[in-house]
């Protein structure tokens, strides 16, 4: 996913705009870019294709401003390069524009209304800056009025959009639709972000935006408006998170910085979820929704689906329901048959997912109950879920999820233990979660502080091998294809993770020299 970073009413706009992007670099991207206008008359744009880095030192010493915009690019229309960067200008040079999403109708879009228009990118995201600067400069529309008719050509597509005018140098034009956008309010200036850890060395006070909103930010001033352009009021909630909490500190890499916070996320759970006594602390109506349930099924992707496959167990065997998982992807595609009284569990570290945001509206049309585990307060699964449950294991930076992995668990865990008790299963009784979490967390502080033995390992095991295999039974086998989902993730060696019983029915022939 994109990042997208903006700011007016700061004359360090350029350094708040590359620091916010280093915050985003977690993201992944392979192209990065800043537009800013200093109000005397001097704008800059500056693209890059490759690190944060490269476009720092491209920016140097001369550029500067009080106003400007910032993008990361993971490219989806276009090869990686300066022309595909963001931000994407239009042919008199007026407007610029980042954009986090898809335009499904970019194409149509472009033939419609741009046919004379020379395009210098292969992004759909120049399509939308040309067609504001037609309806501007050809229909005698505001700027404001040729963005939102811009936006009602656009369908179901999925976007962020950050727009500068330069004959409106201290003004922000945003919008969003099933794409993360948020306006960080400061004193004298105002910033905006797709994620609140780009920003929160500026303030800790956002506004979230709803789907279809548009907005018009100044150094003193927000306006949100509906899609009938009838005004907003909203007021922002604080993100209680220390900006040091998302900075690697003296860790070369954010994942491993991750890694030996586990053991206290563990702990923090135990707080949060149990009592004294080891009892779920867990919220009433929240209780007798799922016990109403006859049925559960868990939606996720990637490695919360992994966890998702650990919680249906548990929730199996602690409280007796069944529970399916399902790749939120492909539940459009193959929508199971649901019982007649089924309850959602949406597992998403960012509380973001596109994908399983798409299957929680579905869910919602229908009216049936959810709940969204999620590390992110205030993200938009947690707004449109019924209930949500937060994991509170602070700022996960690393592309490749660790502790929120764990902690999904163990949520789970706490969860099913929950229930057990509610609807009188033994084996819930007898199953002391509050111990189980301190052994767990034991157990990862002792191998946090043996990582020289594991460094040892993969330089002798994996360094040289072309193929891992992961082979495990019953819960194992779910840990397994997330294991092999890391080793892919971060050192591209190609790992599948199998049940063990299966590794004869073909899989056996995969097995080759130097296979680990």
């Amino acid at each position: 996913m994109c990042g997208i970073v903006g700011v007016t009413g700061k004359d360090s706009a350029v350094s708040i705009l590359l620091n916010g992007l280093e915050k985003l670099e977690y993201r992944g991207y392979d192209s990065a870019g800043i537009y800013v206008n200093d109000q005397d008359g001097h704008d800059y744009l500056v693209k890059e294709k490759g690190r944060i880095d490269d476009l720092r030192k491209e920016v140097g010493e001369a550029v500067h401003g009080s106003t400007g915009i910032g993008h990361t690019r993971w490219a989806t229309h276009g090869e990686p390069s300066v022309a595909n960067a963001h931000p994407q200008v239009s042919a008199d040079g007026r407007f610029y524009l980042v954009h986090n999403g898809v335009i499904e109708n970019f194409e149509d879009l472009k033939q419609t209304y741009l046919s004379d228009v020379t395009f210098k990118s292969q992004t759909d995201t120049e399509v939308i800056v040309q067609l504001v600067d037609r309806f501007v400069t050809k229909e005698g529309l505001s700027t404001l009025a040729a963005f939102r008719k811009t936006l009602g050509l656009l369908g179901h597509s999925s976007y962020g959009f950050l727009l500068m005018d330069k004959e409106d140098p201290d003004t922000l034009y945003v919008a969003k639709n099933k794409s993360p956008l948020l306006i960080g309010v400061g004193e004298g200036f105002n910033v905006v972000c797709s994620d609140s850890l780009a920003m929160l060395d500026q303030t800790k006070d956002f506004l979230e935006l709803h789907d279809g909103e548009i907005v018009v930010v100044k150094p003193d001033e927000i306006k949100i408006t509906n899609q009938a352009g009838e005004p907003v009021e909203r007021k922002p909630f604080h993100v209680d998170i220390d900006a040091a909490q998302a900075d690697k500190g003296t860790y070369p890499f954010y994942m491993l910085k991750e890694i030996d916070e586990q053991p206290n996320v563990m702990r923090k759970l135990s707080q949060v979820y149990l009592n004294d006594a080891g009892d779920p602390i867990i919220n009433d109506d929240l209780l007798t929704a799922l016990k109403a349930a006859d049925r559960l099924y868990i939606v996720a992707a990637g490695t919360s689906y992994h966890a998702g496959l650990v919680g249906a167990k548990l929730f199996e065997s602690l409280a007796n329901v069944p529970t399916e998982v399902h790749v939120s992807s492909e539940f459009a595609y193959n929508q199971p048959l649901l019982s007649a009284h089924p309850f959602f569990i949406f597992l998403t570290q960012s509380g973001e997912t596109a994908d399983s945001r798409e299957v929680l509206l579905n869910v919602n049309d229908q009216h049936f109950p959810s709940l969204t585990i999620t590390n992110v307060p205030n993200s938009t699964l947690s707004r449109e879920a019924t209930y949500t449950l937060l994991l509170h294991a602070g700022p996960e930076i690393a592309v490749a999820s660790t502790k929120a992995y764990t902690a999904q668990i163990a949520l789970q865990a706490i969860l099913a233990k929950a229930l057990g008790v509610a609807v009188d299963q033994p084996a819930a009784t007898v199953f002391d979660v509050k111990q189980q979490l301190a052994l767990v967390a034991n157990g990862m502080q002792s191998l946090v502080d043996e990582k020289a033995t594991f460094e040892k390992i993969a330089k002798s095991a994996l360094l040289n091998t072309p193929n891992a295999f992961y082979i495990g039974r019953g819960l194992d086998y779910a840990v397994s294809l997330e294991t092999a989902l890391k080793l892919k993730e971060i050192s591209y060696v190609q790992a599948e993770g199998f049940a063990s019983g299966e590794l004869k029915h073909g899989t056996i022939a995969l097995i080759e020299k130097d296979t680990q």
